[in-house]
């Protein structure tokens, strides 16, 4: 049986683009993870797609997540988009390329490989683990400029 693991996720940018963090918080039984980092000139989406991504990456082997995200952006890319921007070899609807199609890539390779249920949550709503994850998203930042 795969092990249960909670997963809140967020993304934060300075400026769109700008400076931007991510943020993710694990929780698995009485474990937890908490995980930031940054870029200096990014995208608010791309720091979002960027903390699903690290959270994933830091299981050790294949679990089932429940994964949450403030963001729409991501989970409706996920669970309604990918196929088709696949099938139609990374272009949108209207032709265009797909924004952030490397970051893309990388969450479907994880997701492949564990079983990740998607969850959107209202953000800046008092929801513990989004704050949790906007406020790791927010020290990625900080750490970045050295204020942390």
């Amino acid at each position: 049986m795969k092990k249960e693991v909670t997963l809140y996720t967020d993304g934060a940018c300075k400026g769109n683009p700008g400076i931007g963090g991510w943020g993710a918080w694990l929780t698995f039984g009485k474990h937890e993870k908490k995980l930031c980092g940054g870029e200096e000139n990014t995208t608010n989406n791309r720091m979002e797609l960027q903390a699903a991504i690290e959270g994933l990456k830091a299981l050790r082997e294949p679990c089932s997540v429940t994964l949450f995200t403030d963001s729409s952006y991501v989970q409706k890319g996920i669970t309604e988009w990918l196929k088709g921007w696949k099938r139609k070899q990374w272009k949108t609807a209207s032709g265009q390329p797909v924004k952030n199609q490397d970051l893309w890539q990388q969450l479907d390779e994880l997701c492949r490989q564990h079983e990740v249920e998607w969850r959107w949550v209202k953000g800046h709503a008092g929801i513990e683990g989004n704050e949790i994850a906007d406020q790791l998203a927010n020290l990625g930042i900080e750490k970045l400029k050295g204020e942390a």
